[in-house]
């Protein structure tokens, strides 16, 4: 019971986070792009602090700074959430570095 409920926070924080950065996004550009990039852009195939998975870790840093504050032991939770927090960064970061390459 305790590993489905830290598995559910862990997918709710993550989707939470992900549909928050879309519903951000706004309407996809139809302007056409340069053909060079402009100075300052991102090169193809990085990743820019502005997408959803970065965004997703930065969520997820956040409430592992939260579950951290002592008093609240969410239940019992506290030290499956943080665990399930930081795999889940782990994995999205590692997620990161493959799109860097």
């Amino acid at each position: 019971m305790k590993r489905n409920l830290t598995v559910l926070l862990t997918t709710g924080a993550l989707i939470g986070a992900l549909s928050a950065g879309l519903a951000f996004a706004g309407p996809p550009n139809t302007v056409s792009a340069p053909s060079t990039p402009a100075v300052g852009a991102p090169r193809p195939g990085s990743v820019p602090q502005q997408s959803a998975v970065y965004r997703a870790v930065k969520a997820l840093e956040s409430a592992k700074l939260e579950l951290q504050q002592p008093g609240n032991n969410f239940g019992g939770h506290k030290e499956a959430a943080l665990k399930a927090c930081d795999q889940a960064i782990k994995q999205l970061e590692l997620a990161l570095e493959t799109v860097k390459k």
